[in-house]
């Protein structure tokens, strides 16, 4: 048998939360002395405290844990319900990140105004170009919402690529298009360089389409791309300076795509009209 203070240190908790567990009925004591009140466990019970810890770290109620535990869930299932809500948990992480991400592109872009040079906007004609691509919708323009289409589109195409027999003959090319739907929504367009005739794919979804060629201001943007914001409001001032207007989304050609998203080197072309 081992003192609370003993037991607190063998399960890494305290010994003031050990009481409260006692108080609520979640893990009473072994034993309690009725002349001193001094509680006493034995060492079977650091499995239920292993597991009251587990749950309540994932974010269930203390009332919750109780009511999982008193049904005498099995080390199974409950591994199963730990993993589910670890998964839970780290896609709400993914999405914290991905949205401090944009507030701190955002905060980038307020602090740039006026400082961020220009001369790195190039005015060129895009060639056209043939491209193997998947075609996905999103809820808006949002990074969020595109991230969240796009990211599977490439996924699923550089997976289908070698079944369609096509291979890669220059950079991956993203574009976008407002979606037949309206409401905001914008058809996303993931795509790959190939020498290919122009076309559906067999069965693999896959079309190869022509992208024409087009008068583009255009700037290269190096990192991830939920921190291009400032690169995209720097590429609108020059636009807007130099007396163009924009004609559609920008294109973003993947010039470097390393598993360090922090090294990614991308090509934003804009399409623009004379000045």
């Amino acid at each position: 048998m081992f003192t609370i203070g003993d037991f607190a240190r063998y399960g890494r908790v305290s010994a003031r939360m050990l009481r409260h567990y006692d108080a609520i009925g979640l893990l009473r004591p072994d034993r309690t002395d009725p002349a001193t009140g001094y509680r006493f466990y034995g060492a079977a019970q650091l499995a239920r405290l292993n597991r009251v810890i587990a749950l309540k770290d994932l974010g269930f109620t203390l009332q919750q844990v109780r009511a999982v535990l008193d049904e005498e869930v099995g080390p199974e299932e409950l591994r199963g319900m730990l993993r589910l809500r670890r998964a839970e948990l780290e896609a709400a992480r993914s999405a914290a990140e991905a949205r401090l991400a944009q507030v701190e592109a955002r905060l980038r872009s307020i602090e740039s105004e006026g400082h961020m040079p220009t001369d790195d906007v190039v005015l060129k004609t895009v060639p056209a170009v043939r491209v193997a691509e998947l075609t996905g919708t999103a809820a808006s323009y949002g990074p969020a919402d595109i991230t969240e289409v796009i990211v599977p589109l490439y996924d699923r195409l550089f997976g289908l690529l070698g079944t369609a027999g096509l291979s890669p003959s220059g950079p991956g090319i993203a574009y976008y298009e407002d979606a037949p739907s309206g409401g905001g929504a914008i058809a996303v367009h993931a795509g790959v360089t190939v020498s290919a005739p122009v076309g559906p794919v067999g069965a693999t979804g896959i079309t190869v389409v022509e992208l024409p060629a087009f008068e583009a201001a255009t700037i290269v943007h190096r990192g991830p791309m939920d921190t291009v914001l400032p690169t995209e409001q720097t590429l609108a001032r020059w636009i807007d300076a130099s007396g163009y207007r924009s004609a559609g989304y920008a294109r973003e050609v993947n010039l470097e795509c390393p598993d360090d998203r922090e090294k990614w080197v991308t090509e934003l072309q804009e399409p623009v009209t004379g000045a």
